[in-house]
């Protein structure tokens, strides 16, 4: 379940009172209590696991780090992905990172991944927007319930991953159900399936 507290507060506000609580995220002003659950946070890790695989494979400066925000600029937003892949390179011009673990360029950010609870149109609508404005060129939406709208995921609203990658600043999307193989451009020989992710959650 997933609660609106009814307070607007800045960014700078949010970051002083909850900026070190892993369940809070900030959108518009208004602070998100994410309440996620133990299925969630399987399947979060699962994913997590399989991609740190493919780094050490790429013997690239990646990594996934246990928590940071992704502030778009400019808004009184705070994204706290569920998975993100940082580019330790990239990372040295961030302003923000040697005090906080926050993320304000697209250019520090490999890949993210949202696992969808019952915000799920803010994973389908408004991170999408946000991502892409930012230009993170890969953003997964791991909706293991299927529980996005049927003009996300289609009328029998089955669980899907939808793989969006950035081209010409717009997301072009693909969809993934049981046993296919996810194609990732960041990761192009990952070897994992739908379903496998799905199966995660127990």
């Amino acid at each position: 379940m997933v609660q609106a507290i009814p307070k607007s507060l800045s960014f700078e506000e949010f970051i002083a009172d909850y900026g070190d609580r892993d369940r809070y995220e900030l959108i518009d002003g208004e602070l998100i209590d994410m309440e996620p659950t133990g299925p969630h946070e399987e399947v979060a890790a699962f994913l997590i696991r399989k991609f740190n695989v493919e780094i050490d494979r790429l013997c690239v400066r990646w990594f996934t780090p246990t928590r940071c925000l992704i502030k778009p600029l400019g808004q009184s937003t705070a994204l706290g992905p569920d998975v993100a892949i940082l580019d330790k390179a990239a990372i040295a011009n961030e302003p923000l990172w040697q005090q906080e673990p926050i993320i304000t360029l697209g250019s520090s950010v490999k890949l993210v991944a949202e696992v969808v609870s019952t915000n799920w149109s803010n994973d389908y609508a408004r991170k999408v927007e946000d991502y892409a404005a930012l230009g993170i060129p890969e953003y997964w939406i791991v909706d293991y319930l299927g529980l996005g709208g049927r003009q996300f995921i289609g009328i029998d609203k089955p669980p899907t991953i939808t793989v969006l990658q950035l081209v010409e600043g717009v997301y072009q999307g693909q969809l993934f159900r049981g046993g296919e193989r996810i194609i990732s451009p960041t990761f192009p020989n990952l070897e994992i399936t739908a379903e496998q992710v799905f199966a995660a959650a127990g």
